[in-house]
């Protein structure tokens, strides 16, 4: 999958996320993904972003979605 900037996913609890970049890791040149939620930014693993981990059945998943973050918009430009 693709991941551009203002693209958007929303995570199995609910949050909905922002893609502000993909950047690499300074010291192992790991890509990363930096993402907004609730006007502070993170960064996670890109590998760990797209991971197909299946949290269906997980206590806490709100949505009822099948893996951690789903995309539910995309940047068109």
């Amino acid at each position: 999958m693709e991941i551009k900037p203002h693209d958007k996913f929303r995570h199995f609890k609910g949050n909905v996320i922002e893609v502000i970049c993909i950047c690499k890791h300074s010291e192992t040149l790991e890509e990363m993904v930096v993402y907004k939620h609730d006007n502070s930014y993170w960064v996670r693993p890109l590998s760990m972003f797209l991971e197909k981990v299946d949290v269906s059945n997980r206590k806490d998943n709100v949505t009822g979605q099948k893996y951690r973050f789903e995309k539910i918009g995309e940047n068109l430009c």
